[in-house]
């Protein structure tokens, strides 16, 4: 399949209508403005409220910021496919195009026959792998060593439309959920202007994804942060990173929920292999502190904890909250009392 040249004469920007919300968005709705096209309109969700030290407080999508900053016009229906009148009016718009990137939600059918180029969606992943919500975060949890970006056409399934341009990356053994959001948004961006340069040229040959291989990327929650002793000292070290900064790992430690915010994968110290190599010993029992960090028994050996964050405090090193906490080696992180 391949699809016509969109044509785009000297004086005459390509009209695009943006979807987007979230800090991922933005570099893509950026790169956009700064290569001259003509984003007519931006569709956001509506803005959210959070409570601070002085009460409620309105916090509009990044997107939607940038969006006003350039004096483009911003709606922000609170479910897309139920606002028909919002559906009429893009309609009106005559848009060349509509390219989404984390917006959101499932696009209809009676919007998505609008654009004369049909509509692109930015996903950050490779897919098929990783269609849904969350592609980075499982990504680092499933201890993926490479992902990337794919620009595809939208259709009425969830991240299911014909493939378009792939960028790939690789994810290092340390590299958190947050720090390859930042890399991917701004690989986003590229791969989508170059998206566009080929649709121009009408040089892009879409391809159909290969459902068998697809898996799927649910939406974060808090509890998916929670650590399992019983794992991998990798599985872990992934589940850390991948929840990492949003919501975070956690244990509940000394009857308060403690977040794990930095580990590693390092060589066991030779002073501690007796205790590593001891069945005896249970998964979640501390073996180590000091001021460097702390060693804890997984089922497969031991992780190394750089960083927790006890409730309502700031992060700091297992040594300094031990300095005013019970916490030694011999207790596990699970039940806060010494093993017997």
């Amino acid at each position: 399949m391949k699809i016509q040249a969109a044509e785009r004469g000297n004086d005459t920007a390509m009209r695009i209508v943006f979807m987007g919300t979230p800090d991922f968005a933005v570099p893509s709705l950026k790169a956009l403005i700064d290569n001259g096209y003509d984003v007519i309109a931006v569709i956001t969700k509506v803005d959210s409220t959070r409570r601070g030290s002085r009460g409620l407080k309105i916090m509009p999508p990044p997107v939607k910021e940038l969006a006003v900053a350039y004096n483009i016009p911003v709606y922000q229906p609170e479910k897309l496919s139920k606002d028909l009148e919002l559906i009429e009016k893009i309609g009106q718009l005559k848009p060349d195009l509509i390219i989404t990137c984390a917006y959101g939600q499932i696009l209809p059918k009676s919007l998505l026959e609008i654009p004369r180029y049909g509509t692109i969606n930015v996903h950050g992943s490779l897919l098929p792998k990783y269609r849904g919500a969350a592609p980075i975060n499982w990504a680092i949890i499933n201890g993926e060593t490479k992902t990337g970006i794919t620009t595809m056409l939208t259709d009425e399934g969830l991240d299911t439309g014909d493939m378009l341009l792939k960028a790939e990356i690789d994810i290092p053994i340390d590299m958190t959920a947050g720090e390859l959001h930042d890399r991917l948004s701004l690989l986003g961006a590229d791969t989508l202007i170059r998206t566009l340069r080929e649709l121009e040229a009408g040089t892009l040959k879409p391809e159909k994804q290969d459902d068998s291989q697809a898996t799927y990327a649910p939406k974060i929650e808090k509890s998916t942060g929670l650590i399992d002793w019983s794992r991998t000292a990798l599985e872990i070290h992934n589940r850390i990173r991948g929840t990492t900064p949003w919501p975070g790992a956690y244990i509940d430690m000394c009857g308060k929920r403690t977040k794990i915010c930095c580990s590693k994968i390092a060589d066991y110290p030779e002073n501690l292999m007796d205790k590593i190599n001891n069945p005896d010993i249970c998964p979640g029992t501390i073996l180590y502190i000091g001021a460097d960090g702390m060693w804890v028994k997984t089922v497969d050996g031991a992780i190394f904890i750089v960083l927790i964050q006890p409730e309502c405090c700031k992060a700091m090193t297992p040594m300094q909250y031990a300095c005013g906490h019970e916490l030694k080696p011999g207790m596990r992180l699970t039940e806060c009392k010494l093993e017997q």
